[in-house]
């Protein structure tokens, strides 16, 4: 696998200001380190431009919601189109090349004044009114009440960390029109095991005699936090299960807190070490439905993959099928953090029956 550093994202914060329409966002509240809270901290980390560098040099990415923009121009031609969390405006400005009447972007990080610049430096003044808040704060504005479409890059970690799905959720019920599409508007989310003996004797065996010394509580912490990193296609060892499928158009919040049962077939006979989490989205309403892949087969995304690693090594054959359960809800102190309880049980010739249950937060 490669560099095996989980990204962490750091900025300064902003308080928020008004857009450049009639939109009021609450007065921002003189605050220090203490008073912020996780929501801060989500929008802090995403207003300095680093983090959008990387997203925006994610080929993979870029270039799917490109296509599914600008190859269906009779999606957006004369249409009122809102971005959700607009960044730095690169969807806002495919949505105004490619035919929109009006494109509203919103976003509660400092970038949108970046956003504000690059807009107008790319001669879409007149088309893109870019709101600085938060979408449960703010008004559209007037004369655009209603939206035919809604444009977002929401997609996290695990498919699901951040939790910013819920927010397009929010945007869809309060102002999209009757017969209006969302982009993307469908999202998987599978399971599949890999061997990876290498990364688990470096990382994680290492705990348990550090010269000498028995260190395996720090082994249990490293064990249960999820590592996000790209993973060699070589390692997967079973077929892939899917856990999840979202229809943005018709989920609720609800439907995001969710438990579903699998079987991994192994596809050879090796070690299993841990079991892997990507998604997939897709812009099915487009007239070439458009998908936007991390699986470890393709190109690797910034989203790269999600690996769980099992406190037990399962010793498999090609044939033999590991069967479990994943359940997954928001973090209680945190709801943009996941919590994840994985269950796995497995029965081989070659080792005893396997029983194991555990506990990850992705964070």
């Amino acid at each position: 696998m490669g560099g095996k550093s989980k990204k962490r994202m750091e900025a300064e914060l902003s308080a928020p200001q008004a857009g450049p329409m009639e939109t009021e966002p609450s007065a921002p509240q003189a605050s220090g380190p203490s008073q912020l809270t996780s929501s801060d901290y989500y929008f802090n980390s995403y207003s300095h431009f680093g983090i959008h560098e990387e997203m925006l040099k994610d080929e993979v990415r870029t270039r799917a919601y490109e296509r599914a923009i600008l190859q269906n121009g009779h999606l957006f031609k004369g249409k009122v189109v809102l971005d959700v969390g607009c960044g730095t405006g690169i969807l806002c400005m495919f949505a105004a090349k490619a035919g929109a009447r009006a494109v509203i972007g919103i976003d509660a990080c400092a970038i949108i004044e970046q956003a504000r610049e690059i807009v107008e430096a790319n001669g879409f003044s007149d088309v893109i009114t870019l709101i600085r808040g938060k979408v449960e704060e703010v008004s559209l504005p007037v004369g655009c009440e209603k939206v035919d479409v809604i444009i977002s890059e929401w997609m996290g970690y695990f498919l699901l960390y951040e939790g910013m799905l819920d927010t397009v959720i929010y945007a869809r019920d309060k102002w999209l029109a009757p017969g209006g599409i969302i982009l993307p508007d469908k999202a998987s989310l599978y399971l599949v095991a890999i061997e990876d003996a290498e990364y688990r004797r470096e990382k994680l065996d290492f705990w348990d005699s550090v010269y000498g010394f028995d260190m395996s509580s720090i082994k249990r912490m490293a064990l249960y936090e999820p590592l996000v990193d790209v993973v060699d296609p070589s390692q997967v060892c079973t077929a892939p299960h899917k856990i999840l499928d979202i229809d943005i158009l018709t989920a609720t919040v609800a439907d995001l807190a969710f438990t579903a049962q699998f079987t991994l077939p192994l596809s050879r006979t090796d070690f299993v070490h841990a079991l892997v989490g990507y998604f997939d989205v897709t812009f099915s309403c487009c007239h070439k439905p458009v998908t936007l892949p991390t699986a470890p087969a393709f190109k690797a995304t910034h989203w790269k993959q999600t690996v769980f690693y099992l406190p037990e090594t399962l010793v498999a054959s090609l044939g033999d099928e590991i069967h479990g359960e994943i359940s997954v809800r928001p973090g209680e102190t945190n709801p943009r953090d996941l919590e994840i309880v994985l269950t796995v049980n497995f029965e081989a010739e070659k080792q005893e029956p396997v029983h194991l249950r555990s506990e990850y937060r992705l964070r």
